[in-house]
């Protein structure tokens, strides 16, 4: 790599990645993401949040366009970094999966102004209890008594954004993303017992059909 390397033994995780990436300034993008998610702070996770600048006027700071152009411009491949993080976390006795865990699925919507970001649209946002422009991720997470971590995360695309709407054939419903992660756990290796989800999905027979299918309680 090329810059400053991360702090303490977060360097040795985040050389692990290394691979992933095509230049040094990617490298070094990784490395301030990772760090900047571990400390503590008092706001959301936002580019300034996660660069340790004030929330407005630190906006147009260095660090924080150098981490907001990692984040939405670089060409780096988020699956390709996800699969080797949750191989870590499988191979590792301390966090690998056990048979009596759960597998939760959730879906979980953020506020976004404007219409040109990716995946944006007027939804229902459940964080924060109201319909509103936004975007919304569903995520799958590994939990037992003792601790839990994040599986995988794939963002719902609301209708507008394809050309026939809820008729097109790339148009998946959140139901449908989320039992596809079901699948993604278990091709990964992921150990559990069974699913975990709110009401939203536990009232769709549609959603507990598919579970019962694949053997999932």
């Amino acid at each position: 790599m090329s810059g400053p390397p991360a702090p303490g033994p977060l360097e040795a995780y985040a050389a692990r990645f290394d691979g992933l990436f095509s230049t040094p300034a990617q490298r070094r993008g990784f490395r301030e993401y990772l760090a900047g998610l571990l400390l503590p702070r008092d706001r959301n996770k936002t580019p300034t949040c996660l660069a340790g600048t004030e929330p407005v006027v630190g906006a147009q700071h260095p660090a924080v366009q150098r981490l907001q152009f990692f984040l939405s411009e670089s060409t780096w491949d988020h699956e390709r970094v996800n699969s080797p993080r949750v191989e870590v976390l499988l191979a590792d006795p301390a966090t690998a999966p056990h048979p009596g865990g759960v597998l939760v699925i959730h879906d979980s919507g953020d506020r976004k102004d404007g219409k040109a970001t990716a995946h944006v649209g007027r939804q229902w946002l459940g964080r924060l209890g109201k319909t509103d422009n936004g975007i919304v991720t569903v995520t799958t997470c590994w939990a037992d008594e003792n601790f839990y971590y994040p599986l995988h995360a794939v963002p719902y695309s609301p209708a507008h954004h394809f050309p026939k709407g809820k008729s097109d054939p790339d148009f998946r419903a959140k139901l449908q993303i989320a039992a596809e992660p079901d699948g993604t756990a278990k091709a990964a290796g992921v150990a559990f017992r069974a699913v975990a989800a709110d009401c939203a999905y536990g009232d769709q027979d549609s959603f507990r059909r598919q579970l019962d299918a694949a053997g999932l309680p």
